[in-house]
């Protein structure tokens, strides 16, 4: 017999049908042109307007993703998550279109990029809640399905940047901005040809609002979910909002920005191997399983402050990196198998809000908190946080104790 909690090997099921091939590639692709976009607008925008353009446009852009992705989960639930995402991508292919032609005919003025930014959110928004939703809809196997977009996620993030810098240079912003708004396009087209998910969802009526306070409802009503969502804001506010700007300044600063950039591929390689790993094994209890290797993750913050030599600052982001994965595949796994399909989208909606916000919170009071305490020590305190999370989802009974799912066929909606 198999020790209970144990990872278990299982045997390979088929994934790559027509509906999921059609729906990874949209993701690969978009999630390639938003890999590009912080390069081009910090460049950019920077450029034009200075560190405060870049600032404004950024704040612009969070400012109504927050806001309005609650709304985004109850349409989705409504109309369907692909005809949600389509109609983004739509919206997304229009101000990036929009902002290519006015970089391509000089400098376009700050209230344009102010309003293509508040546009680009709200529509990122109303696409977000059903990335979730969709993938029991075109894969029978989640868990499986949830490791290869992770691989697909992290290679994007290795390149993305990459090729923005190169356009940047050799072409110019306007150029990667076409790019950008290719890539919503073809996501829109790839998400238009797949059949098993259908455009529209039978739904008894009922306002905008009873439909946010079911969604909310079903939180709370999951211990095991909304326990997870308070901890990792906690997580953002101490770990992830403050990583970027502390490491970038300590390790550029010590050992130049390519330093910095081999640092990151090497977290995005061990993204790779986390997700290779999450599609190979099935813990019977896939929080339990996640929260423990999540452990690796305190190499990350570990590693910057104590400022080792370049090679151990990859290693450790390479633990730190299959670390994190492991956890967001278990993790997104557990919300799509273990919640009803109709209020899925509603639920990941108050999921993302929780863990945008944390990281956002992070990310502006990092500089204050810089000004009074060392940015080493700042990390060594993310390190402590990291390990205090750990603890806290393995001493949540509900988090700890919850039982994974078979594999089942694709869900369909209505």
């Amino acid at each position: 017999m198999i020790a209970d909690g144990a990872p278990v090997m299982i045997a390979p099921t088929t994934l790559w049908n027509r509906d999921f091939s059609l729906y990874f590639a949209a993701r690969a692709v978009s999630l390639l042109g938003d890999a590009m976009m912080p390069v081009a607008a910090a460049v950019a925008v920077g450029a034009l307007y200075g560190v405060s353009g870049v600032g404004y446009v950024l704040a612009v852009w969070t400012a109504p993703f927050v806001l309005f992705i609650a709304f985004g989960g109850v349409f989705s639930d409504r109309i369907g998550a692909r005809t949600m995402m389509i109609g983004a991508d739509a919206v997304r292919a229009a101000t990036q279109s929009v902002l290519a032609v006015a970089f391509l005919a000089g400098a376009p003025p700050l209230w344009l990029l102010l309003l293509a930014a508040t546009l680009a959110g709200t529509a990122a928004a109303m696409f977000q809640p059903g990335v979730n939703g969709m993938v029991p809809l075109v894969a029978r196997d989640p868990q499986r399905a949830n490791g290869t977009l992770k691989i697909a996620d992290a290679v994007t993030q290795l390149g993305g940047p990459v090729l923005a810098g190169l356009l940047m240079v050799s072409i110019g912003a306007g150029a990667v901005y076409a790019l950008d708004a290719g890539t919503f396009l073809f996501s829109g087209l790839c998400l238009a040809l797949i059949r098993s998910a259908p455009t529209t969802t039978v739904r008894v009526a009922g306002t905008v609002l009873r439909d946010l306070r079911r969604g909310w409802v079903e939180v709370r009503a999951r211990t095991w979910l909304w326990s997870v969502i308070l901890i990792w804001v906690c997580f953002g506010l101490f770990v992830f909002g403050p990583y970027v700007p502390l490491a970038s300044q300590l390790i550029g600063g010590r050992l130049g920005a390519s330093a910095y950039g081999w640092t990151i591929a090497g977290l995005g390689a061990g993204m790779v191997v986390g997700g290779l790993v999450a599609i190979r094994f099935r813990p019977s209890r896939p929080l339990a399983a996640g929260a423990v290797a999540l452990t690796g993750f305190a190499a990350v913050p570990l590693s910057v402050g104590l400022e080792p030599a370049l090679p151990t600052l990859v290693i450790a982001h390479l633990i730190g990196g299959a670390a994190m994965a492991f956890w967001s595949v278990m993790w997104s796994t557990s919300i799509q198998t273990c919640v009803s399909p109709e209020v899925l989208n509603r639920v990941t909606a108050y999921e993302v809000a929780g863990s945008v916000s944390g990281i956002a919170a992070g990310q502006a009071l990092i500089g204050p908190a810089s000004a009074v305490v060392a940015p080493r020590d700042l990390l060594i305190l993310s390190t402590a946080v990291t390990a205090a999370v750990v603890t806290a989802l393995l001493l949540v009974r509900p988090i700890r104790n919850l039982r994974g799912r078979p594999p089942t066929a694709a869900r369909r909606l209505g």
